[in-house]
């Protein structure tokens, strides 16, 4: 039988990312390419405690179907973490509960934009972003970054071009903190800045923050949605970085004509999320887990992404400049030259080390020459050690071309 795929389906492709997932556990390759947490960071013990007692005393709730948006205790439970981390003011009935906040992304472009329309990112930005964009045929206009993540002056100026051309952005996407790929964090008055265009252009700004609660340096910066006229911003947040991602929980916030929206498309998507991980969640953060949980992560990561740096500064000086994030999960690296790193990446892996390239992460063919590094996977050994794999990579690259 001769299948006929639709054309969104056709147009998709592989993660980058996924492809090198699969290559995780093959001997000897050091993997500095994923976004996974440490498993040393996985707070096994109170989790069996916590999985325990909801079958002892939810059972027949947790093993059961459960509502479209989430469990209404669960989300009550999120809206006071949220007022307590984050600042941001939200009823639990402004929550969906989402199956990982990649779930969330596809809904959001599913729900706000058309095919074909256009929407305006990071450039570049998080490639899960780029699948779930990608796969509802929306056209991505990526804004450049510097240290201080979107240039805001670059938002503005693509927005009167793109409306000039009679295409206004359905949203503007943006990951604020510690971005993923960069690790750029964006000053407050940046986002004050974002609010305004998003409120004088009438276009929704969506804040992704997973790695918010990492920070490793530095003061807090407040997320959007808890500033001044920021209560209208579309926010995305996940357990995955500090539970596990392997419960798969993300959750989204929005305005109430919005989530009615997400509810519908979600009960075509999965009817609900998983309800026993929702009651995981819901006494992991009812007994302060939580927040015992993200400081001991912070103390291994900070380790490590100081290993990071400083093996950058004593094997790629010369060859490469970088980010020093203050929190998060990832080094951005460019190559000096015209070096493609896609190209590069066989030799690296015969070589024994993953990264992702920078293309994996473009909205716009560019940033051939760069590569997202992650530091909260490996040891600190592994993570020396596949920079000087890198370094040895790089040279050969050189001689060869």
């Amino acid at each position: 039988m001769k299948f006929n795929f639709s054309d969104s389906v056709l147009g998709m492709k592989p993660s980058e990312i996924r492809e090198l997932n699969k290559m995780a556990s093959t001997p000897g390759l050091i993997s500095l390419g994923g976004g996974m947490p440490s498993p040393e960071t996985f707070p096994k013990k109170d989790l069996e405690d916590i999985m325990n007692y909801v079958m002892e005393n939810y059972a027949d709730l947790a093993l059961q179907y459960g509502n479209t948006l989430g469990n209404d205790s669960a989300r009550e439970v999120i809206a006071d973490m949220l007022k307590k981390t984050e600042g941001i003011q939200a009823a639990s009935k402004n929550i969906i509960i989402n199956s990982g906040s990649q779930q969330g992304l596809y809904e959001l472009a599913t729900v706000l934009a058309n095919p074909g329309d256009t929407i305006i990112t990071e450039e570049p930005t998080y490639v899960g972003a780029v699948s779930a964009f990608s796969a509802n045929q929306l056209r991505m206009e990526g804004v450049e970054m510097d240290q201080q993540g979107m240039i805001v002056e670059g938002l503005e100026g693509t927005i009167r071009k793109l409306m000039g051309d009679g295409r206004k952005p359905r949203f503007i996407y943006v990951i604020p903190t510690f971005q993923n790929p960069t690790g750029y964090t964006m000053p407050e008055e940046r986002r004050k800045v974002l609010i305004e265009i998003s409120e004088t252009y009438n276009i929704p700004l969506v804040e992704d923050n997973p790695y918010g609660q990492l920070r490793y340096y530095g003061k807090n910066v407040d997320s959007i949605r808890s500033m001044k006229n920021g209560e209208n911003t579309i926010y995305l947040g996940t357990f995955s970085k500090v539970m596990t991602p392997g419960l798969r929980l993300g959750y989204t916030i929005a305005p109430d004509e919005v989530m009615e929206k997400f509810n519908l498309i979600k009960q075509a998507l999965d009817l609900a999320t998983n309800s026993f991980s929702q009651y995981v969640a819901m006494e992991y953060v009812k007994r302060g887990v939580i927040y015992r949980q993200i400081e001991e992560n912070k103390k291994i990561y900070k380790v490590k992404r100081d290993r990071m740096v400083s093996a950058l500064r004593e094997y790629m000086d010369g060859v490469a400049r970088w980010s020093e994030p203050e929190g998060g999960m990832f080094v951005w690296a460019t190559l000096n030259g015209n070096i493609d790193t896609r190209m590069m990446r066989e030799q690296a892996m015969r070589n024994g080390v993953a990264y992702v390239s920078g293309q994996a992460f473009t909205t716009n063919n560019t940033q051939k020459s760069s590569m997202r590094l992650n530091f909260t996977f490996g040891s600190v050994e592994q993570i020396e050690e596949g920079i000087k794999r890198i370094r040895k990579t790089v040279d050969s690259y050189i001689e060869k071309h």
